[in-house]
């Protein structure tokens, strides 16, 4: 890892996401709600279209810091759940993650992240703390 400065941007990584994934994720985690796999079931209960998995989209943002840090570095990490990632058929939808060094002391670094979907914030209050 590079050395961090308060105030850096960090790289903006953007992650596919698209029903191929949310079956895998599925299948994986156990959570097997039809939200996130049955357009009609989705619609019919007012969302939009399918969903990603909350815990999906805040594991591509954990996977963000992790590939920055390294896994063993990652001390603290957490988010809010804003608004769903709508995943249309056929359609890869891209979160785009990045962050900004928001403090750095007691060899810890703070990281404010931010994910969105087509410049829609899906994460609210995303922090990790690193070890550096």
């Amino acid at each position: 890892m590079t050395p961090l400065e308060v105030g850096q941007e960090l790289e903006l990584k953007s992650y596919p996401i698209n029903r191929a994934l949310l079956v895998a994720y599925a299948n994986a985690s156990g959570d097997q709600n039809p939200i996130h796999q049955n357009e009609e079931f989705a619609k019919s209960v007012g969302l939009p279209d399918v969903i990603a998995h909350g815990m999906l989209t805040m594991a591509l943002a954990g996977k963000y810091i992790s590939d920055i840090a390294g896994s063993a570095a990652v001390k603290e990490f957490s988010a809010r759940f804003t608004k769903p990632v709508v995943v249309p058929a056929d359609t890869d939808v891209l979160l785009n993650i990045a962050g900004k060094v928001s403090s750095i002391e007691d060899g810890r670094a703070k990281i404010e992240i931010t994910a969105e979907v087509d410049g829609v914030k899906v994460l609210g209050m995303a922090k990790a703390s690193i070890a550096i």
